[in-house]
């Protein structure tokens, strides 16, 4: 990736991770796709786009940026597919426990093993919003199961998975899928109430991890594997408003942006997702207002936890 000091090129005092309450991770990891290349670019498209947004939001007449956003190192590890869950796993625990809002930027769909794996040691009764085209629930697929096909597949073991969106599957994954706890497209275009219905079935603290083909291709044609029939701008945005407004949301990935040279609009959509969703969870709080994040503190691994924070610098 090309080096980008800022996100969206704030000024250097609201990205310090001392005083922001966002850490962006971009993680441009593309190993295990299996047709449309070019998810480890999304990270530096998105990036890139956000440079040329304005930073003021409409719709919450705010600017969140002003909340600090720290741009982290991007995760690099590509050796294998276990070792970049590992590393993000890794990397995504430690920004949790300083108390940060973190989110993260892919890559392929594989990089949320790792980040829902962080998020569920560290949050009780946590609920993984799975907003996508495919349901991603293989155990294992091509002789692994860090693959994008599996991105779920651990989710569905230890957390309340709630899928929306979904299109496309194969019967495999029924084996593995509560068909009462997942919304599928052709369904919900007949439902007013789906989203209600939705949030309804999340616990309190959830997790939000954003696969961008869950939008229809005429707004998001820049995906590895385009669906037909998927959501759309702005009931997308209602959506995503009410979950931010009636549940407490601890962190949100987005990925598998694979970008195209020629149009650059997907890129755009992307970034605006982003702030939009960072301007929800923060609306109506003021920037020197203390966040409060706190991961939870009565699991077994808290001694590790507090044993890891002690020696950090």
């Amino acid at each position: 990736m090309n080096t980008i000091k800022n996100y969206a090129g704030i000024a250097d005092k609201f990205a310090q991770l001392e005083t922001a309450k966002v850490v962006l991770i971009p993680v441009p990891y593309d190993g295990t796709s299996t047709w449309g290349k070019g998810a480890d670019k999304g990270p530096q498209a998105f990036l890139e786009a956000s440079e040329n947004m304005e930073l003021y939001d409409i719709e919450t007449a705010s600017e969140v940026y002003e909340q600090g956003v720290y741009l982290a190192n991007a995760i690099t590890e590509n050796s294998s597919p276990e070792a970049m869950v590992n590393a993000v796993h890794k990397t995504t625990k430690e920004y949790i426990k300083r108390n940060k809002f973190v989110t993260l930027f892919g890559g392929e769909h594989s990089i949320s093993i790792g980040t829902i794996r962080a998020f569920n040691e560290c949050f009780n009764n946590l609920t993984v919003l799975h907003i996508d085209a495919h349901a991603d629930l293989r155990k294992s697929y091509e002789g692994t199961p860090y693959n994008h096909a599996c991105a779920v597949h651990e989710a569905s073991q230890n957390t309340n998975l709630i899928q929306v969106g979904i299109r496309s599957m194969d019967a495999i994954e029924k084996t593995f899928m509560d068909e009462e706890k997942t919304f599928f497209a052709h369904d919900m275009m007949n439902d007013e109430y789906w989203m209600d219905k939705v949030v309804e079935s999340l616990t309190e603290n959830v997790f939000i991890t954003f696969d961008l083909d869950a939008l229809d291709p005429s707004i998001m044609p820049s995906t590895g594997t385009p669906e037909p029939g998927g959501l759309l701008w702005y009931e997308t945005l209602e959506f995503l408003k009410q979950v931010f407004e009636e549940k407490n949301v601890v962190g949100f990935d987005i990925v598998e942006l694979c970008p195209n040279v020629v149009d650059k609009s997907s890129d755009f959509l992307a970034a605006k997702l982003y702030y939009k969703m960072l301007s929800y969870k923060f609306m109506g709080q003021d920037a020197d207002e203390d966040y409060d994040n706190t991961y939870n503190t009565d699991r077994k691994e808290v001694n590790t936890i507090l044993k890891f924070t002690d020696n950090e610098d």
